[in-house]
């Protein structure tokens, strides 16, 4: 027998290893169709090379090659590094604007507008207490309530001057969590490094690390929320990558270069952090203008009275530096005279409300745009992470499609491998030889 008779038990064979190589790797899909950051697997088949066989027609001579089945090339992992890039520098533009709209919006918290409670309820209560005393000059019940309701006013600008000295400090308490020794930042690199080596050792033996590969994906997708992000593969297919501005890659090869500075420009939340408490930060500026207006209260307030009745320099210094027996109704010393009362009480609405007012104002439009920006690129993040699961994710639908064609696949050389071995016990039985 010129065609050699074995090869077919050999052709069926690596039909039946092939299937079930694809049958496993969709069952390990299958498995994993919920887990974080897993990516889609194919096996991919290719022909095993082919058999000569020389002048195998007597007729005109000439030879042919004859198939020999089928074999993995390789098991290989779905993914798009066009998306995972995209996704990166948009997830790094969200985690700035989270980071913005969570500390913007306990800024407006404490301000505590409008309410019985807040800075423009007490001052409304000052001026009040002001105009009583105009009508009544010698009262000294209305003394004590304009020394009351300064006190309560001072009071109000202290708690608001020290949360929003708290929320400052809490940012960079954050900041210094997320970039100190053992923080996320020096975590997430520390892992990245030490599966790049193992990736390198693994590509290096011919093998296709997928396991790793998608964990050391995940955990840039994770980083990139801290900071900008930007990932060169290099030719051993280690991953160096590049954290914000810092001066040095943040991860080369096995080598982790932490810590470094960064600055507002590094985006995601650690360069929301840093742009929201720096000299020209929001909550900088809230501060600033809150010391401003309490400046222009205490401004304001005494240069119509002989003795201050307001000291400090801002809003953390501010103080009532008079008793009851002080305070001036009028600048005569006639008990009708009310009209230092009655400026003093002319003050509502004017400069220091007017500041207050814009300050609040401008805190609400903080406020709405970042959590407008948060809302736009949370949209935006998701998007893209659709598009990306559409490509990498797993489709059980797809999944549950592919295992019927493979089971089939089986079946089918299975059935292939018992015609061989039937022919073959056939031959056997009536010649008692084999094709060689």
């Amino acid at each position: 027998m010129s065609i050699p008779t074995l090869q077919g038990l050999q052709t069926a064979l690596s039909g039946l290893i092939a299937e079930q190589t694809a049958l496993d790797t969709t069952g390990n899909n299958i498995a994993n169709a919920n887990t974080e950051g897993y990516s889609r697997e194919t096996a991919l088949l290719e022909p095993e090379p082919p058999l000569d066989i020389h002048a195998i027609s007597t007729l005109t001579g000439q030879g042919a090659q004859l198939g020999t089945g089928v074999t993995v090339s390789n098991i290989t992992r779905i993914r798009n590094v066009y998306l995972d890039a995209q996704y990166r520098a948009q997830n790094s533009a969200l985690g700035g604007a989270s980071a913005q709209a969570e500390e913007l919006t306990q800024t407006q918290a404490a301000f505590d507008e409008p309410s019985s409670s807040s800075i423009a309820s007490q001052l409304s209560s000052f001026w009040t207490a002001w105009s009583d005393l105009a009508d009544a000059p010698a009262s000294e019940e209305a003394k004590v309530g304009v020394v009351a309701a300064g006190e309560q006013l001072v009071n109000t600008f202290h708690e608001l001057s020290g949360e929003l000295s708290t929320i400052s400090g809490q940012a960079g308490e954050q900041y210094a969590s997320l970039t100190g020794a053992g923080g996320e930042v020096e975590d997430y690199a520390h892992q990245i490094a030490q599966l790049n080596g193992q990736i390198a050792l693994s590509e290096a033996a011919g093998q296709q690390p997928n396991e790793m590969l998608d964990r050391r994906d995940l955990l840039l997708d994770k980083l990139s929320s801290l900071a900008n992000v930007t990932v060169t593969e290099e030719a051993d297919h280690t991953d160096t990558v590049s954290f914000g501005d810092a001066a040095k890659p943040l991860v080369e090869g096995t080598t982790v270069n932490w810590p470094q500075e960064l600055t507002e420009a590094a985006g995601g939340r650690l360069g929301a952090l840093l742009a929201l408490t720096g000299p020209k930060g929001a909550i900088t500026g809230l501060q600033s203008g809150l010391d401003g207006v309490a400046e222009t209260l205490i401004a304001t307030v005494n240069e119509h009275l002989g003795k201050p009745f307001f000291s400090g320099e801002g809003a953390a210094t501010i103080a009532v530096a008079v008793g009851a027996s002080e305070v001036q109704a009028g600048a005569g010393e006639g008990k009708g005279a009310n009209e230092v009362a009655l400026a003093i009480a002319a003050l509502r609405g004017g400069a220091a409300e007017q500041d207050y007012s814009t300050l609040v104002e401008q805190l609400g439009s903080y406020v709405q745009n970042a959590r407008d920006e948060q809302t736009n690129l949370q949209a935006t993040v998701t998007a893209i992470n659709d598009q990306r699961q559409s490509v990498s994710g797993v489709s059980l639908d797809e999944e549950m499609t592919n295992l019927v064609s493979f089971q089939r696949g089986y079946q089918a050389s299975a059935r292939t491998l018992t015609a061989m071995d039937q022919m073959l016990e056939t031959l056997i039985e009536h010649t008692g030889v084999v094709g060689l």
